[in-house]
């Protein structure tokens, strides 16, 4: 993807809400600056969290840290969980 950003006169620049959900960026969010030359990169960075929600999908990031056996299944178990809990209303 491939799209031109204004700064404004205070040196802000808009993530555009079609990015910030593809990412799951949000409001507090810290993104890591990288420069090269002319070239900037910005990373999401998402401490702590080596698994997340992508889309309908949880998906591992690659944190470089082995994952305990029983995460995935911690994980879908408080899912369930969730979900138990918003259909009964509690």
């Amino acid at each position: 993807m491939s799209l031109e950003l204004t700064i404004d006169k205070t040196g802000r620049v808009v993530i555009p809400k079609q990015v910030r959900d593809q990412l799951q960026l949000q409001p507090g969010d810290t993104l890591r600056l990288e420069t090269e030359g002319e070239q900037i990169t910005l990373r999401p960075k998402h401490p702590g969290a080596p698994v997340r929600k992508k889309g309908r999908l949880w998906v591992c990031s690659g944190t470089g840290q082995t994952l305990r056996e029983t995460l995935v299944e911690d994980t879908l178990q408080a899912v369930r969980e969730e979900r138990r809990r918003r259909i009964l209303g509690e």
